[in-house]
């Protein structure tokens, strides 16, 4: 058996630095009560842009330049040492980390952010980078468009571990992508909450015979910058939480063995079973036993992508 955090909890919204020192906070908390495996929300880094749903599109541009400025200056940027809190503090309490952020381009232009998810190990190393391959309606305002290169499943001491965040969840293919690398512990950190969400988890959880450990954001007005423009027609004063967050773990037969959390921070820390993934799988395993190869075959390219390329000409 191996122990599991998920940390629903609110960042520090639009301050990267203070943000980090709350998460290795959260982490040595967690590892002190026995988790092995720490997941937090998306892009929990400076905090996920709640905003952009509120947002008339094309109306508030003032407020669009000035909440994705503060945006942008608190992304992270992994060829810095923006995350060495991070991978410390993974190293010294032996934990696995899963963590959504915001992420700012140190390629190409440098102009671009991404959705993305870091895994770092108890080693503290960066285990695996991905960003999300196609960022949700409003969403594509903020960020770029991501690749295949973060779809794997990672060694971990706790099993085979594996993620896709918020409504990646909900392409087929890149599910498959997972379940055919052998995926025994899913996570979805996500803004996405309520009942079809959770519904969505217990039916992957069935289909690829995984756990799946769903992390959502909760949010409420308070957590806001005091000086967060045009809060009282965004996020008028009778309306406390922005996102309920409903973060919940699911067993490999589709059974809610933990949440969902609702309108509440907090942490779910729960015992987990790695190898009942195997097990479940003996009636079904779509990417296994149950595939039919000779009619349907995926192919996912993993490289990093780039608008271009150099060629040397002497």
């Amino acid at each position: 058996m191996s122990k599991i955090a998920i940390i629903q909890q609110a960042p520090v919204v639009l301050d990267k630095t203070r943000t980090i020192n709350k998460a290795v906070e959260l982490i040595e908390s967690a590892a002190e009560q026995g988790a092995q495996l720490i997941i937090f929300p998306e892009a929990f880094i400076p905090g996920y842009p709640a905003w952009i749903w509120r947002l008339r599109p094309g109306g508030d541009w003032g407020i669009c330049e000035s909440l994705h400025h503060q945006f942008f200056e608190n992304s992270v940027n992994l060829s810095t040492d923006d995350l060495k809190p991070l991978f410390d503090v993974a190293k010294k309490k032996q934990v696995t980390v899963v963590c959504g952020m915001s992420e700012r381009d140190d390629k190409n232009s440098q102009g671009t952010l991404y959705n993305s998810l870091v895994t770092i190990s108890d080693k503290g190393k960066l285990i695996n980078h991905h960003r999300k391959l196609m960022p949700t309606n409003p969403e594509r305002m903020v960020w770029g468009f991501g690749d295949g290169h973060g779809l794997n499943v990672i060694d971990s001491p706790v099993g085979k571990i594996a993620s896709l965040i918020c409504w990646e969840n909900y392409m087929p293919l890149a599910r498959y992508a997972l379940y055919a690398q052998g995926v025994e512990i899913y996570i979805a950190p996500t803004y996405d909450s309520g009942d079809a969400w959770i519904g969505t988890m217990q039916h992957i959880a069935r289909e690829g015979k995984c756990w799946v450990l769903s992390c959502g954001v909760a949010l409420e007005r308070g957590d806001l910058p005091k000086d967060f423009p045009d809060i009282d027609r965004l996020y008028p004063e009778t309306e406390q939480w922005i996102n309920q967050g409903d973060s919940l773990v699911v067993s490999p037969k589709g059974e809610i063995i933990a949440g969902p959390l609702s309108c509440e921070k907090g942490l779910l820390l729960v015992d987990i079973d790695a190898a009942q993934a195997t097990t479940a799988k003996r009636a079904l395993d779509v990417a296994g036993h149950y595939a039919r190869p000779d009619i349907f075959k995926l192919t996912v390219d993993k490289a990093r992508q780039s608008p271009i390329s150099f060629t040397n000409i002497e």
